[in-house]
């Protein structure tokens, strides 16, 4: 399992701590679904041109973007052009650029 991205390094102690007093049991599950709504980087669904928009803001083609997102050139064209839509680790990728830059993922 990958570890998972948090929204700054305070954030990842935050919920680091949350999570160990969860196993412990001094933390109930719904606060520690509070704790992962909060820290975690959030995922929202883009559309064809956000995707686009996204992408030109970082000033890389549809190539090179395809390859730090790990999918295949045709997949981002098909997101921006609205034939796919992006879910998963992609769509957690594309947040993670949205919200950091490309370098965050590079």
């Amino acid at each position: 399992m990958t570890e998972p991205k948090y929204r700054s390094n305070r954030l990842e102690v935050l919920h680091k701590t949350a999570a160990a007093l969860a196993a412990v049991g001094a933390l109930d599950k719904a606060t520690m679904r509070d704790f992962d709504a909060f820290c975690l980087t959030k995922v929202e669904t883009l559309s064809g041109e956000d995707i686009q928009a996204l992408r030109e803001r970082e000033h890389v083609s549809q190539a090179i973007f395809a390859r730090h997102l790990n999918v295949r050139t045709k997949l981002v064209s098909d997101w921006e052009r609205g034939i796919k839509r992006p879910s998963g680790q992609s769509l957690k990728l594309l947040a993670l650029v949205r919200a950091k830059g490309l370098d965050a993922i590079a």
